[in-house]
């Protein structure tokens, strides 16, 4: 299968990968690659620098298995990643609490204009994208289908038991319970849910509650993190919420296959999420949002992750060992990322990434 993500073909990621690894190759070759130990440069033998980040749990697996694969390649660089919600994130990053912060939903103009001075422009770095998926909890029924009217009438509150003719229609042949529905959805800042909201505003004509990280949910129970609302769910016959697809996947859980904007029915995977971006153009500040792609296969419900760095880091080598780091992912974590669940960037963008990277300086006077 032949996929097209921000507008680049490649075969089942394997052009990209093979690209970003020819350029890991050669920037191997000059003094900040990120497995350098010349004297003097972040990595060194006998220094050590501790970096720590906070924000999205949407890409929290991800990270965590790039930090510490990292690690083992570089002992002496520690990275330490708390998933605490995009909003959280956010606002450690403003607080300068943080040497990162990670977000799914791009900064917007209110949070730049708090963004400390001193630190030159904050950056915003795309690293990852994935699928959301509707993700159950209902012994027996397997392959749930769900019409967007029916998962929109899940989220609005308007559709209260699995045995209702809008999701009984769909399931022709299927026993379903006439079990109250139990609407599982974030309680804290989340971009997982600016995604999620993104697409009922765009799919749901009577959706009222708006997109944003928080919104005031019509129905539901709230649970904090993509962790908690996997929990949620596992722990409740009849439940259904909104989760990114590696913890559903990691979890086993079911998840349904829903209706695109196409009308075709989508089975959540990483192939029909990179159908989502296809042709999409990425802007100058990498903040590309797809609330409802049009794409025949494409998958309903697909957004990107962003690192947040400071242009100016008060700590040379901290700031060097931030930029070895966001390289390596690009140019060596593809494997890990399709491991997981998650879209590696394509060669093309991801350069585009490394090459933001030149703007991180030291603060001056140091």
């Amino acid at each position: 299968m032949h996929l097209n993500f921000f507008g680049f073909h490649v075969n089942h990621w394997t052009a990209s990968v093979a690209l970003t690894a020819l350029a890991a190759g050669l920037v191997s070759c000059q003094p900040q690659s990120p497995t350098a130990t010349a004297p003097g440069t972040p990595g060194a033998p006998g220094e050590r620098i501790s970096i720590s980040g906070a924000g999205a749990s949407f890409p929290a697996p991800l990270y965590q298995r790039w930090f510490a694969e990292y690690n083992k390649q570089n002992p002496n660089i520690q990275i330490s990643y708390q998933s605490v919600g995009s909003g959280a994130g956010v606002n450690q990053f403003l607080a300068q609490t943080v040497d990162f912060g990670a977000t799914d939903a791009p900064l917007t103009q209110q949070e730049r204009e708090k963004f400390p001075a001193q630190r030159g422009r904050p950056l915003q770095l795309p690293m990852t994208g994935g699928a959301l998926v509707f993700a159950y909890n209902l012994p027996g029924v397997d392959n749930l289908r769900l019409s967007r009217q029916a998962y929109c009438g899940i989220a609005q509150g308007n559709i209260k038991t699995w045995n209702d003719p809008q999701i009984a229609q769909q399931n022709p042949g299927v026993n379903l319970p006439n079990t109250p529905i139990s609407f599982i959805h974030r309680s804290d800042g989340s971009g997982t849910t600016f995604v999620f909201t993104n697409h009922l505003q765009a799919a749901c004509p009577q959706w009222q509650a708006g997109a944003g990280k928080s919104v005031s949910w019509p129905t539901g129970l709230g649970a904090k993190g993509n962790e908690g609302v996997t929990a949620q769910v596992q722990q409740t016959q009849g439940a259904i919420g909104y989760v990114e697809f590696a913890y559903a996947r990691e979890n086993k859980m079911q998840m349904a296959v829903i209706q695109n904007q196409a009308g075709n029915y989508i089975t959540p995977e990483p192939g029909s999420a990179a159908s989502a971006i296809e042709g999409a153009q990425i802007p100058e500040d990498f903040a590309l949002l797809v609330p409802d792609p049009k794409g025949e296969q494409a998958y309903p419900i697909v957004g990107l992750t962003w690192l947040l760095l400071y242009e100016q880091y008060d700590n040379p080598a901290k700031a060097q060992a931030m930029k070895n780091v966001v390289e390596w992912a690009l140019s060596q974590g593809d494997k890990y990322a399709e491991e997981l669940g998650y879209l590696p960037l394509p060669d093309d963008v991801s350069q585009k990434v490394i090459a933001a990277l030149d703007t991180i300086k030291v603060a001056q006077g140091q």
